[in-house]
């Protein structure tokens, strides 16, 4: 062994380092943890369906179109108020004219 061994048992060295490195990624990448981690990456964190909170999305959801509704009701009425005002007005108008 001379010399010149050396080197190619320092390349060789870094080689094996780096395929076990690489290796050794892989095979946290494939285990339960490293897939939580690319679910946690690309932001879906993996939560079961939760039965409480599907019913208290669907309760806020059924509120929302209550109140949606209750909303499109009032702006028919102030839009009818407006039109009487307006009525008003016109004949208030007409008769001192």
């Amino acid at each position: 062994m001379g010399p010149e061994l050396i080197p190619i048992f320092g390349m060789l060295t870094g080689i094996v380092t780096t395929g076990l490195f690489f290796w050794g990624v892989i095979q946290v990448a494939r285990s339960p943890i490293g897939q939580a981690l690319g679910r946690r990456i690309l932001g879906r964190h993996g939560h079961t369906e939760d039965p409480e909170l599907l019913a208290e999305v669907a309760a806020l959801r059924d509120q929302v179109d209550t109140l949606q509704q209750q909303l499109i009701e009032t702006q028919e009425r102030v839009d009818f108020t407006e039109r009487l005002l307006a009525r008003g007005r016109q004949t208030n108008q007409l008769s001192e004219g």
